[in-house]
């Protein structure tokens, strides 16, 4: 089984920077892609941003366009999100997922990681 583990998470003022780290605990890691996911207390899961392994595509979140950027590195299994200019409302638990494919569902992915607490404050 892959085991995911996020790392990187933590406390920063608004107009901050944070980079979330994802990486696979196993020996191997086989899927088109990595996602980041957040949840905000009372919320749902909420789609951030999508990379896929072998290519160039990228997805993200209308909110999170323009301050965020997620990148992989394919030789360490790791996926990481970058994310600046860091509001309030970023404030969740942010996980990452592996998948077959890419989807905004958090239904539709097979793996996740821990999770990592984001507090962004004022």
């Amino acid at each position: 089984q892959v085991q995911l583990v996020e790392s990187g998470g933590g406390l920063v003022q608004a107009g901050g920077s944070l980079r979330l780290s994802c990486s696979a605990s196993g020996r191997t890691f086989s899927s088109y892609g990595m996602a980041w996911f957040r949840q905000a207390p009372g919320k749902e899961r909420e789609f951030v941003s999508f990379r896929n392994w072998s290519g160039g595509m990228t997805a993200y979140a209308d909110s999170v366009k323009g301050r965020f950027t997620i990148s992989r590195d394919n030789a360490k299994n790791t996926v990481y999100l970058q994310m600046n200019s860091l509001k309030p409302e970023d404030t969740a638990v942010y996980y990452c997922a592996g998948g077959s494919g890419y989807y905004t569902s958090h239904t539709r992915y097979d793996y996740w990681g821990q999770g990592t607490q984001v507090t962004v404050t004022s």
